[in-house]
Parts: C-alpha cells; sequence; structure tokens
C-alpha cells in the first residue's frame, strides 16, 4: 500500500478507536443495564439474570456495523432478609465492521453491592466496580495493498479498561417508583493505538433516569432521560415508554411495553417487548436522522434479544421489589 494511502487507513482506524473503542452503544439500555451501568448487576429480584442482544446498523451501507453482547447476573450472597448482599457480573462483547473487519472483543467482570436502606426495601442503593480485558483490531486481508510486499505494523491491540458505577432505587409510592444511575468507564484512560503515537481511550461517563407511573391498574407511563459523555462528545437520550399489564397474577406474569426515544441529532428510536413470566424478548428501531443519512437512506440499526431471569423461590422473607427487576 503506497505510504499516504497506509497512512490515511491508520488515521481513519486510530478515529474510530479514539471516538469508538470497546464503548458499547446498545438503544436498549435496560434490557441488559449491566452494559450502561455496572451497578445494575444483581440489582433484580431472582437467583440469576441472563441476556443476549444483536444490533445491526446501517443495513443500506456496505459492510454494516454487527455488535453482539451476552451479559450474566448471579447474587453470591444475601443477608437473612434479602436486604443487602453481593452479586457477580460479567459480559462478553464483539463488534465489526467495513471491509476491513474492524472491530473490539471485550469481557468483561463486575462485583455489585446493594444495601436497602429501609426495612421496607423501598430503597435500595448499589455500588459496583469492573475490569476488562479488550482486543481491538482489523484484518488487512481485503485491504488493496499497492506493494504486495508492504505490510501493516500493528493490526491488534490489546488494552486493560475498568469502571465504577452507583444506582439507586426509590418505591415514593404503590404506583411510582424511579432509578437513578451514574457510572464512569475506561476511568484508567488506557493507551490504544495502532501507530505507536500514544494516543489513549477517554473516560466515558453515563446518567441515566427511569420512572415507572402506574396510572390505571393495567397501564404504566415509563420516562426515560440517559446521557453519555466521553471527551467533547455528549448524547443525550429521552423518550417513554408505555407498559400494559395483561396478567399480573401470583402465577402468571404477561405484559407489553412500546415506548419512543429520541438520541439527539443522531436517531428516533422506537422500542417494543414482551415480558412472559421469567422471559423477557425484545426489540428496537433507529430510524437515522445523522448526516448520514443520506448514504443510509435513513435506515438505522435494528436490535432483538431476550433476557431470562431465574425466578427465586418463595418464603416467608420479602423480596427485593418487582419495579427493580
Amino acid at each position: 500500500m503506497h505510504a499516504t494511502k497506509r497512512h490515511i487507513v491508520l488515521l481513519l482506524l486510530l478515529c474510530a478507536t479514539v471516538c469508538k473503542a470497546q464503548d458499547i452503544h446498545f438503544s436498549q439500555i435496560d434490557q441488559l443495564p449491566i452494559l450502561y451501568n455496572q451497578a445494575y448487576s444483581g440489582f433484580f429480584d431472582g437467583t440469576g439474570r441472563f441476556g443476549i442482544i444483536y444490533r445491526n446498523q446501517w443495513l443500506t451501507v456496505h459492510n454494516p456495523f454487527q455488535t453482539i453482547a451476552a451479559t450474566v447476573e448471579v447474587p453470591v450472597y444475601q443477608d437473612k432478609y434479602h436486604r443487602g448482599g453481593f452479586a457477580v457480573g460479567g459480559f462478553l462483547y464483539a463488534d465489526k465492521a467495513g471491509t476491513l473487519s474492524y472491530g473490539t472483543l471485550s469481557a468483561a467482570v463486575i462485583l455489585s453491592y446493594y444495601k436497602a436502606l429501609s426495612t421496607r426495601s423501598d430503597n435500595l442503593l448499589s455500588f459496583a466496580v469492573s475490569a476488562a480485558y479488550n482486543r481491538s483490531g482489523f484484518d488487512p486481508t481485503n485491504a488493496e495493498m499497492e506493494d504486495p510486499t508492504e505490510a501493516f505494523e500493528i493490526e491488534k491491540v490489546n488494552y486493560p479498561t475498568f469502571g465504577a458505577g452507583i444506582a439507586w432505587f426509590s418505591q415514593a409510592s404503590p404506583d411510582f417508583s424511579m432509578k437513578l444511575g451514574l457510572s464512569a468507564h475506561n476511568v484508567n484512560n488506557p493507551k490504544i493505538s495502532y501507530t505507536n503515537s500514544g494516543a489513549r481511550l477517554s473516560p466515558r461517563v453515563n446518567g441515566y433516569f427511569r420512572g415507572d407511573y402506574r396510572f390505571h391498574p393495567q397501564w404504566s407511563f415509563m420516562p426515560i432521560v440517559a446521557v453519555q459523555w466521553q471527551k467533547q462528545y455528549l448524547e443525550p437520550v429521552g423518550g417513554f415508554d408505555f407498559k400494559y399489564y395483561a396478567d399480573a397474577t401470583p402465577r402468571r406474569y404477561l405484559a407489553f411495553a412500546a415506548g419512543v426515544n429520541y438520541r439527539w441529532a443522531d436517531a428516533v428510536v422506537f422500542d417494543f417487548s414482551t415480558e412472559i413470566n421469567a422471559l423477557t424478548l425484545f426489540l428496537s428501531y433507529d430510524a437515522n436522522l445523522s448526516r448520514l443519512r443520506p448514504a443510509s437512506h435513513t435506515v438505522g440499526a435494528f436490535e432483538v434479544g431476550m433476557v431470562y431471569r431465574l425466578v427465586r423461590k418463595r418464603n416467608k422473607y420479602k423480596p427485593l421489589p418487582c419495579p427493580i427487576i
């Protein structure tokens, strides 16, 4: 490859690394919450939670972004009345895009602790720390080389990342609850470069609010506000969902939810989900509004996934309240 062209390719890869790298970008924040905030690991009623999600972005663009992630969360200790305990979680994440299949493979481990702030367990606080090992790179097999003997100096980069998060849940009344969360990722500012230039991955901070207002025995209104900030980049999201409880008896649970979110100057997101007892199935579509719209023909991204929760056996002790599931 001609030196100038090679430098252009490396510059593009470097820009993609600094701006994106292993930073996860899913529209479905609520379904697999530990991908957004580590403190939600173990922050649910049950003995385990497992999930998987797949995202395909910009289908009309050649070699679009494809992202897949799987999560697992298991409580490892709970006190006598289930008002405090530790949980272990983790996720695997991989994405790729472009002719050179540029992407990142990440594996993370999360340790979290939650504590009820009242005997009724209607206020809970959770803390978590995370550590991940990441491998970013590209496959030069499909690169068009003017000089077949020439090769890239660096094709793969390995680096660790660390983070922490805090989350709070409050059941203010039988009809209203809310969740607040704040998390930080890449706090070690790891070096990640394909040119030995010393470029580093900037820390990323996430903020999150979700409300749940039960305005009818079978209906809830659920507003959401989320913000991601990384260096000079800011990504605010706002919207709402309506949830319909078709059956919420002790022996069966069936609910449907649908809503719309707006990601500033980027996309309108339409989401749908179904909960059948301990299983949740979800689907969303991003309508692209960014400057890539002419090339993508407004086609954004599809996300599909599922979450399964192991239900706790009933006993005389009060479990964590349902709205934090």
